[in-house]
């Protein structure tokens, strides 16, 4: 479903060795991604990195207007799974670690951090919420252009 605050993305992907390829954005950005016998990361660890990043992205947006970080670590964890349903993550859980600066800045920041989780649980955060609510995903052949 598509409407007036769509907004188009799409990485493409080629291959690099073998059971490697590297990913690359609309804007140059590169990583390269294997199957788990190498240091790159997998797939799945992708999806983890990506949910812990969009809701980090949301709530530094949140509290940054107050306070910056002065620590920030998260983590994005889960189980795979292969059941009924086919190969899956159950279990996701993002948390973070977060730290303000003490001043009315800070207390500001933290006064606000758990309502920014919620909100990035809730609505803000693209990947979880794509997760949350599901959508088919199609896979084809074809010409890229």
């Amino acid at each position: 479903m598509t409407d007036a605050t769509s907004d188009h993305r799409s990485v493409d992907l080629e291959k690099v060795g073998e059971h490697r390829y590297k990913a690359v954005n609309a804007r140059g950005g590169v990583l390269t991604l294997g199957h788990g016998d190498d240091p790159d990361f997998t797939p799945v660890e992708l999806l983890l990195a990506a949910l812990a990043g969009c809701g980090a992205i949301d709530i530094d947006f949140i509290t940054g207007k107050r306070a910056p970080f002065e620590t920030f670590a998260a983590r994005a964890e889960g189980d795979k799974v292969r059941d009924e349903g086919g190969n899956h993550l159950v279990g996701l859980t993002v948390t973070y670690d977060v730290t303000f600066p003490a001043g009315e800045g800070g207390d500001a920041a933290r006064g606000v951090l758990e309502s920014a989780i919620q909100r990035s649980q809730d609505r803000l955060c693209t990947v979880g919420r794509t997760i949350t609510l599901g959508d088919d995903v199609r896979y084809r052949t074809g010409t890229l252009e």
